[in-house]
């Protein structure tokens, strides 16, 4: 019998099966007929087996000889009527359970298309691509433990040409989906977080790059999230006590300045902070830090601490970050803005090993339900890791559909 590998242990590729099935039947135990919940399985076990490009066609030969798989596997994703909010809230679950996650990172996947027909689609320019491609853009959840990311929920950016009733009806699209900016889809994924019953986690974000990003932190505020953000050098923020260095003028005292000002001007410079990181050794760093408020916002108004590394001489100056969590100590929240740095990767290795640019299909609930298929994926790679043994106890309703060859290829 074919074996293949599960972390430390190997497992025959029958074992592997059932192990893939039982998790899929855990997660799709929303869905109301048995063939459906049978081609979930399906798809996540082609997902899992197949190297290189997830093609319907080379997902359903990687796990059966039926010759209309393929047909099945893509009515189920872009025509069957399922949700696939239940099955991402069951993978919240699911990770929460297993993994304990510290935080949550938001990451931003880009998936290049040919022509105008997908969902979502638009021109847009890429910093660093240099150059403006057609694309879609999906905003993602990711529950950070120290070793992994990974991603439980998704939206799907819609640009303003997406409010037009032509593209609209031909994608699929919930008439209660409007196009807004990315700041908002972060807030509903954080609304989306707390509706599960996920204990408080805070949000780590690199918000160098939203516009309106002070929307999004009082927005934040407001809902009682807590975060841990990368902000832009040019965010306004008010220093807690007078600014007797800043002079007279439009930096007189209780006027707004930068937040790099700020710390270059008034924050404290911490000359021996330890720190230590998951993929570096310990070390110590310098860190200038200070208490501040935000122009606008809640009254009474809320103190944020400021604070960012100060780099070595000669060497490229620190992002500045924002936070709410001003009782953790300067080591801790240098611990959680480093899990940020992770997010990127897992978005490049969903893109290259687990399929999230191979959608076959233009709609909006297939676009979802890919997705959400395409984290699930991730989600049992990273957890065999994590948790072999809570994998080991979940057992199949029933057997994958017609399955006439189990593959050598599936990673798990």
């Amino acid at each position: 019998m074919n074996q293949v590998a599960f972390g430390a242990d190997r497992l025959s590729a029958l074992e592997a099966e059932q192990r893939v099935a039982g998790f899929a039947d855990q997660l799709f135990a929303h869905l109301p007929r048995a063939d459906q919940r049978r081609w979930a399985a399906a798809y996540l076990m082609g997902l899992l087996a197949v190297s290189g490009r997830k093609s319907m066609r080379s997902m359903a030969a990687a796990i059966t000889d039926s010759p209309t798989a393929s047909q099945s596997l893509h009515r189920f994703v872009n025509a069957s009527p399922w949700e696939w909010q239940p099955a991402r809230s069951e993978l919240k679950r699911w990770v929460e359970r297993r993994a304990r996650p510290k935080a949550w990172t938001v990451g931003i996947a880009l998936v290049p298309k040919r022509g105008d027909q997908s969902c979502g689609v638009h021109r847009r320019f890429v910093p660093s691509l240099g150059r403006t491609i057609n694309c879609q853009v999906g905003v993602g959840q990711f529950l950070a433990t120290g070793s992994s990311h990974v991603p439980v929920d998704w939206r799907l950016h819609l640009p303003s040409e997406w409010s037009e009733d032509r593209l609209r009806r031909r994608t699929r699209i919930p008439e209660a989906v409007q196009p807004v900016p990315a700041w908002a889809h972060v807030l509903d994924l954080a609304d989306g977080l707390a509706a599960g019953g996920i204990p408080a986690l805070p949000l780590v974000a690199d918000l160098r790059e939203y516009k309106e990003s002070d929307r999004l932190l009082h927005g934040l505020r407001e809902r009682a999230h807590d975060f841990v953000a990368a902000v832009p050098d040019s965010l306004p923020v008010l220093p807690t006590l007078p600014a007797h260095s800043f002079g007279a003028g439009p930096d007189a005292p209780g006027s707004p300045v930068s937040a790099r000002r700020f710390l270059e001007t008034e924050g404290e410079l911490l000359r021996s902070v330890l720190k230590s990181g998951q993929l570096r050794p310990t070390r110590l760093t310098r860190v200038v830090t200070g208490l501040v408020r935000l122009p606008r916002g809640p009254q009474p108004q809320r103190f944020y601490r400021l604070f960012a590394e100060v780099p070595r001489e000669g060497e490229r100056p620190a992002s500045a970050w924002l936070t709410t969590l001003v009782h953790l100590s300067v080591e801790e929240l240098l611990e959680l803005a480093a899990l940020q740095a992770t997010t990127p990767r897992v978005v490049r290795r969903l893109e290259g090993s687990f399929g999230l640019q191979d959608f076959e299909g233009r709609s909006y609930p297939g676009w979802h339900r890919h997705v959400t298929l395409v984290s699930a994926a991730c989600c049992y790679q990273e957890l065999s890791q994590i948790d072999p043994d809570g994998l080991s106890r979940t057992i199949p309703a029933a057997p994958l559909p017609r399955v006439a060859r189990p593959s050598a290829r599936l990673r798990v």
